[in-house]
């Protein structure tokens, strides 16, 4: 690459090809600090709370935990809760990360997102792939849970990167930050369409006024949280009644909140909200859905479970189908279209990086909730954890092998 050049300059795009993974905007590299510190602090709670519920869960005192969890607290006990409740929090926050990162992020530009957006597309459908065929070559396979290997934990996968890979450049984290949030919104979509057995279109029209007068509130710039509280609250629960998971309302209403500042304005709405919920999300919304669903009662000989279709396909999902369908989607599309690699990083780094998003954790929890009850969803939830740490391991190898490469003193 000729020095001075700039990849986003018109008048370089036929002489060379177009850089994949520049470098970040000013702003934007100071923003994604805020989210790395913020999602590896949460990250490294919610571990500690799953080791925690696994821990319980499998002490004399096992019971007790499940207890726990069946306390009812108004219309949800606290297991439903986390995963009804305390999740959309964090989806929310992923719908403002998704709006920011479309609108005014690295992602706003096509050219820059093709690459993160096909590397996430194929590390949901490589994973998912081999579960059904792991499954549907088995005569007590499971291929409803076909989803279940399919997810990205943002905070945790960052947790890892941020321990192993601090000298890493900037530029790949924000490449598995982008990855892991587009991951997010293709499982989100998963969800709402393929987990909903039930319809009620009442709820779900009701639900729609409420996304609409949230929207509505945005456009006219009404900044009172006497409007939108009540409003997100209503949207959550007509959200749950419809049959849809409640998660969705989250996204749907952070894809709906306003990421342009106006002229008098320091920070848009969306940035206020993110800077005002990410903590909660991240150290007490995530680590409290943790601790109610990894709490995973160990039950049976491990042959039984290592010779599970269900186990199998996930592990095999999580630790072979996702460094597969990320790193060959990101070269496939590099090789066969005008990007190239910066010349900061080797193709080694992306490998890195790719075994990493292995890391399904949070939404592969929820995704086998809804997938399986009893014993299978015990089994599945098993599967995720096992298939989330080799992952972890493994790119915590490859990365921190890779980091010293990167130091500089």
């Amino acid at each position: 690459m000729n020095p001075g050049t700039d990849p986003h300059d018109p008048s370089e795009r036929g002489s060379r090809k177009r850089l994949f993974l520049p470098s970040l905007d000013p702003g934007e590299d100071t923003f994604l600090g805020d989210v790395f510190r913020r999602e590896t602090v949460g990250g490294a709670v919610a571990l500690v709370a799953a080791a925690l519920a696994i821990v319980w869960a499998n002490s004399p005192w096992g019971s007790a935990y499940l207890d726990l969890r069946a306390v009812k607290i108004g219309p949800l006990d606290l297991e439903h809760w986390a995963a009804d409740g305390a999740l959309t929090l964090f989806f929310f926050v992923a719908g403002l990360e998704l709006k920011r990162e479309f609108v005014v992020g690295s992602l706003r530009r096509p050219a820059d997102a093709a690459v993160p957006v096909v590397a996430a597309a194929c590390g949901v459908a490589v994973p998912a792939l081999i579960y059904l065929v792991v499954n549907l070559s088995s005569a007590d396979g499971a291929p409803g849970g076909w989803a279940i290997p399919a997810a990205t934990d943002i905070a945790f996968a960052l947790a890892v990167l941020a321990v192993v890979g601090s000298n890493l450049p900037t530029s790949l984290r924000a490449f598995l930050l982008t990855l892991a949030v587009v991951d997010d919104l293709i499982v989100i979509v998963i969800i709402a369409v393929f987990y909903t057995s039930t319809l009620h279109v009442e709820a779900l029209a009701l639900a729609a006024v409420a996304f609409a007068l949230w929207a509505l509130g945005q456009h006219f710039r009404i900044g009172t949280p006497v409007l939108y509280v009540p409003l997100a609250v209503a949207a959550w629960w007509l959200t749950h009644e419809s049959g849809i998971h409640a998660t969705i309302a989250g996204v749907v209403l952070g894809l709906l909140t306003r990421v342009r500042t106006d002229a008098d304005e320091l920070r848009s709405p969306a940035e206020r909200l993110e800077h005002l919920l990410s903590p909660t999300s991240a150290a007490v919304a995530v680590p409290f859905f943790a601790f109610m669903s990894a709490g995973v009662v160990v039950s049976g000989a491990v042959g039984d479970l290592a010779s599970s279709p269900v186990v199998i396909g996930v592990v095999l999902g999580l630790v072979v189908g996702k460094p597969i369908g990320v790193f060959g989607g990101t070269w496939v599309l590099t090789r066969f279209t005008r990007a190239e690699l910066n010349g900061d990083l080797a193709w080694r780094d992306l490998v890195g990086v790719a075994v990493l998003a292995g890391v399904g954790f949070t939404v592969s929890l929820l995704v086998a909730d809804l997938s399986f009850a009893g014993e299978m969803r015990e089994q599945a939830k098993t599967a995720v954890l096992a298939g989330s740490l080799v992952s972890a391991v493994a790119g915590a190898l490859v990365l921190g092998h890779r980091d010293r490469f990167h130091f500089t003193p």
